[in-house]
């Protein structure tokens, strides 16, 4: 969408231009997706109105602040209770020096008050909201995000690992020491990367909705094309069925179908960028998931779902 972005800065205001880049370059972006994690605000006017009530708090700092470490928590803490404190708040800031931004994320915050803060970050959404409910994807938006929500209402909270990647379309997640909530948040404007970033308690996965959410009817999504070239092939089908009996080794598939390991990888490359197969240490595996939901993502499209 760069191109996009480029022809709509030339359209904006002035204002949220300046706004805009005023948000990247002190990184405050970031402190807004924090604060955002303790909010769950649902409307850019909640939001507003609980920055201005966390703003008169000493959580206000522990909120913005980025984890670094277990370790550092304490520092952390320390940091966010004296911000008149520079000798504390410089020291906090070093620990991400050869980060790309947090080291100076952290020195921003210590330079700037409170209310300059909350009206930034007030303004360039209000602004940045009046600007994007123009467009003519606005609406087309809020629906897949709505409808993103409603598929994932229930989730099997005994299984939390494959949830993830379900959920996201292919996260691989494994427990931390100290995480306790995961939380997956679907995003329209960040496709088709995955935005992570954790807190001292928390993992948060911006992960994008799913491509034929946001395509016209009849139109089908490169997914599911590319699934269906990856399934289109006698060898790869065959690959399939036997992956579904146990994983197994390139060197064993070879033995069982007589075919060079050069011929196998290709095949079995283009049924893991189908995300039909996944590989650990040279043993290939089917993903029986993925299988499902591309079945049900075919129905989806013909309009045939009950």
């Amino acid at each position: 969408m760069n191109e996009e972005w480029r022809t709509d800065e030339n359209a904006m205001p002035s204002s949220l231009v300046k706004l805009l880049k005023e948000i990247e370059e002190t990184n405050l972006w970031y402190g807004m997706i924090l604060l955002q994690n303790q909010f769950s605000a649902v409307s850019i006017q909640e939001y507003s109105n609980l920055l201005t009530n966390a703003s008169s708090t000493d959580d206000f700092y522990k909120w913005l602040l980025p984890y670094h470490d277990r370790q550092s928590e304490s520092l952390k803490i320390e940091a966010a209770c004296n911000p008149e404190q520079t000798e504390v708040w410089e020291k906090y800031a070093s620990l991400f020096e050869g980060h790309d931004y947090l080291g100076g994320y952290v020195r921003e915050l210590h330079h700037r008050s409170k209310h300059e803060i909350c009206d930034l970050i007030t303004c360039v959404l209000v602004e940045w909201k009046s600007w994007m409910s123009k467009k003519d994807d606005w609406e087309k938006w809020l629906q897949a995000l709505a409808f993103e929500q409603k598929q994932h209402r229930q989730l099997d909270m005994k299984n939390p690992v494959s949830e993830i990647e379900r959920v996201t379309g292919g996260v691989e997640y494994l427990p931390e020491p100290s995480i306790w909530s995961v939380k997956l948040i679907p995003q329209v404007s960040y496709r088709p990367w995955v935005l992570t970033i954790r807190t001292s308690d928390v993992k948060l996965f911006f992960y994008p909705v799913k491509e034929e959410y946001l395509l016209e009817p009849g139109i089908p999504s490169n997914e599911l094309i590319r699934g269906h070239k990856a399934l289109g092939d006698e060898l790869r089908l065959k690959l399939l069925f036997q992956l579904q009996k146990r994983p197994l080794s390139l060197q064993e598939l070879s033995g069982q179908f007589n075919i060079s390991k050069t011929t196998l990888h290709h095949q079995l490359a283009l049924l893991k960028a189908a995300k039909f197969v996944s590989v650990e240490k040279g043993i290939y595996s089917i993903n029986s998931r993925k299988l499902e939901d591309f079945s049900s993502q075919l129905t989806r499209y013909l309009g045939t779902e009950l």
